[in-house]
């Protein structure tokens, strides 16, 4: 099966050609350290194209100042970009479940297999994404517990607000950044905001952590400029907090403030016959770092997550 794909791949004949902008100094010595951005696996997931415009954009401007290799992948799923989809159109495959691939597979698994051929070899790999349309998230790195102790300390320069360190149970074994740790690519996610929208405050601050990246690797001469030290999470530090009840949700906590232990994160009211349905508190004390964006909501829907210490 042949698909067309515009920019990200191209397929002339029967041959899938990987598109990316290939930075590099203008007299490479051969050792240098090479870092691969991407993004677009989902097609939601637009704020991801903004930050590959702006990271590449401020290397160019000071172009002197890259002494490494930055690789750029804006959109791998451009199909389901032109769409507003957030899998692969026709075939309704998340493309996040592909990976490694196949070059014997279908075209998704084929797309997959020439994705990571291509990052192959790379130092680092950092793999941008945005929420779904129903929640939307404060930026933050999330890193599989196996590979935790190579990866955090490149995680912790990238100006989030938190580095969620997932059981390695947890992680889907087809995502790119499972497959690529497997390969040897340190590899991170990051996740901020919410699909089809930019939050250029968010964007921004995840720039500005890619160039703090590129400047511990030693790839950036340059300045860089960080405001946010991350806290480290792990499963125990995070409360997820679910709905009892069906309605639209309207929020009172703010998205990325602090809440105590007993305060109201939002209500659950029905349209009908304009009662409050359900007044959802917070466990604990902690930040607000998934709120619900979609108000629409079904019993047991995700409402929020809490980052903070223990119940009290």
């Amino acid at each position: 099966m042949i698909e067309t794909v515009v920019s990200a791949n191209m397929l002339i004949g029967e041959v899938m050609r990987v598109k990316k902008n290939h930075l590099a100094p203008d007299f490479p010595t051969g050792k240098e350290k090479r870092l691969c951005i991407v993004s677009g696996i989902h097609g939601d997931e637009v704020a991801g194209q903004y930050i590959c415009y702006e990271l590449i954009r401020r290397i160019k401007k000071n172009f002197d100042k890259l002494t490494g290799i930055v690789d750029v992948y804006p959109f791998v799923n451009p199909m389901g970009l032109e769409a507003q989809y957030r899998d692969v159109p026709v075939f309704d495959i998340d493309m996040n479940t592909l990976f490694p691939g196949s070059k014997d597979g279908t075209v998704g698994e084929y797309t997959a297999a020439k994705v990571m051929k291509d990052i192959e070899g790379a130092d680092i790999c950092v793999d941008v994404h945005s929420s779904s349309v129903y929640i939307k998230e404060i930026p933050q790195v999330r890193v599989n517990s196996d590979v935790a102790s190579d990866v955090a300390p490149y995680a912790a320069c990238m100006n989030v607000d938190v580095v969620w360190i997932h059981p390695s149970s947890t992680v889907m074994e087809g995502s790119l950044a499972h497959a690529l740790n497997e390969i040897g690519v340190k590899s991170m996610v990051v996740e901020s905001g919410v699909a089809l929208k930019i939050d250029y405050d968010y964007s921004n601050q995840i720039v500005d952590g890619l160039f703090s990246l590129m400047k511990k690797m030693g790839i950036w001469q340059g300045d860089v400029e960080v405001q946010h030290k991350p806290k480290f999470a792990k499963d125990k530090d995070v409360e997820f907090v679910n709905a009892e009840s069906s309605g639209i949700f309207l929020p009172v906590a703010k998205h990325s403030e602090y809440i105590q232990q007993g305060e109201i994160i939002g209500r659950i009211v029905n349209v009908l016959t304009g009662a409050v349905e359900e007044t959802i508190r917070s466990p604990r004390n902690g930040i607000v770092f998934s709120l619900r964006e979609y108000p629409v909501i079904e019993e047991g829907s995700l409402v929020a997550r809490i980052f903070g210490g223990a119940h009290e």
